[in-house]
């Protein structure tokens, strides 16, 4: 008897518990719904905005690849119907390519290794020193960066004329330096002051000299920071078109971006050769990020480990 009476009690109980589990599964349906709309929301919307950003560079490509009346027609061609490479051939063989080439070769690079060591220093001297006028100095950095580069051509300009540096390679890289340097200093700052002081404390009790603490010890940690303003530093003077122009008078040291605007001329705009001629100017920078990306990626993941 009293053995049933458990039984019963039992299965009354399997019974009675089992529409429960139903029952909130059924409830917790609506509210993983109501949580996964948001984010298909938000996956829709960023896949709008990358096809947008996407668009003109697949064009670009697009009519680099196309023929002249493929170019010019009034109907959008989506893709070449003839595919040729006249345009990559037109844009190759034109004159000083090489040459422009090479000037902008030695000029960016020269910039990006300048700017890497004068913002590492000026920003490692804000960021662990105190010295009077400090604060004035990273307002004033803070205030050029936010003045359009156009606003500071013609006093450039004018001084570089008084010091003798117009028309040379050494004025156009001081240029360079000189725009892209607030930037780098106020990034790369924000790296040095993530740094823990107790890592130079314990280089300087292990005998490390400032200049091996700078090297050693914290190159490596505000690595990312370099990494971050190099690609600013080899993206703005790649792509710079209006200070190679004005600071330079002899045609063969101009760079890349003047050679591309010999494309459109008095009797029209050759568009085919331009965007082939774009689709060659970009590849520098696709190759030079991808050739640094590794190492700004592994040094963010590094930094975000706290041990």
């Amino acid at each position: 008897m009293t053995t049933t009476t458990s039984l019963g009690v039992t299965g009354a109980t399997a019974s009675e518990t089992q529409p429960d589990v139903a029952g909130a599964t059924r409830a917790s349906r609506p509210v993983r719904q109501r949580r996964r709309r948001p984010r298909v929301l938000a996956n829709a919307i960023a896949v709008v905005f990358c096809l947008v950003w996407v668009f003109p560079i697949y064009w670009m490509v697009n009519t680099a690849f196309k023929p002249a009346d493929e170019v010019t027609t009034l109907t959008p061609i989506w893709f070449p119907v003839r595919p040729t490479l006249d345009n990559f051939t037109r844009a190759l063989t034109q004159d000083g390519f090489l040459v422009y080439l090479r000037n902008s070769a030695i000029v960016v690079l020269a910039a990006v290794l300048l700017s890497i060591v004068v913002g590492f220093l000026a920003s490692a001297a804000l960021s662990r020193f105190r010295f009077r006028g400090r604060r004035v100095i990273l307002v004033a950095i803070l205030f050029v960066q936010m003045i359009p580069s156009g606003a500071l051509l013609i006093p450039l300009f004018l001084s570089f004329q008084t010091l003798g540096l117009l028309n040379s390679y050494v004025g156009l890289i001081l240029a360079y330096v000189a725009s892209v340097l607030p930037f780098s200093i106020w990034v790369m700052r924000g790296f040095f002051v993530a740094v823990p002081t107790e890592i130079e404390e314990a280089a300087k009790v292990d005998g490390a000299g400032t200049f091996r603490i700078l090297r050693s010890v914290l190159f490596p940690l505000v690595m990312p920071g370099v990494i971050a303003t190099s690609v600013f530093a080899f993206i703005a003077a790649w792509n710079d078109y209006l200070i190679a122009y004005v600071m330079l008078k002899d045609q063969g040291m101009y760079t890349l971006p003047v050679w591309l605007a010999g494309f459109s001329t008095d009797k029209g705009t050759d568009f085919g050769g331009l965007m082939a001629a774009s689709v060659l100017f970009s590849v520098p920078v696709v190759v030079f990020f991808l050739i640094v990306q590794r190492r700004l990626v592994t040094g963010m993941t590094a930094g975000a480990v706290k041990g």
